[in-house]
């Protein structure tokens, strides 16, 4: 457990806090808790074959037509720290 917490320690000060200029306790606390739901619920793990933690895997598109023209949506977190990426509907 301890070298999990140490992984998740270490993304969050590379991904975020070495990236960010945290004002006060209110900032830090805000920008944690955004990066938590960031990293649970959109960003992609290898270990988990590109899902998040929190989210179920996608179902592999089988049909050619599919993926020939895909439209993704960039959503911006923390100002742009955090970028999600999403098919449009």
């Amino acid at each position: 457990m301890n070298s999990i917490m140490e992984r998740w320690i270490q993304t969050c000060r590379r991904e975020l806090l070495d990236r960010t200029l945290i004002w006060n306790q209110p900032h830090l606390l805000h920008a944690l808790r955004e990066f938590e739901t960031f990293y649970n619920e959109h960003r992609p793990h290898r270990t988990l074959r590109q899902a998040a933690p929190l989210r179920p895997l996608p179902e592999p598109s089988t049909i050619p037509t599919e993926t020939t023209r895909i439209d993704i949506r960039r959503h911006d977190r923390l100002g742009g720290v955090l970028r999600e990426y999403a098919h449009a509907a």
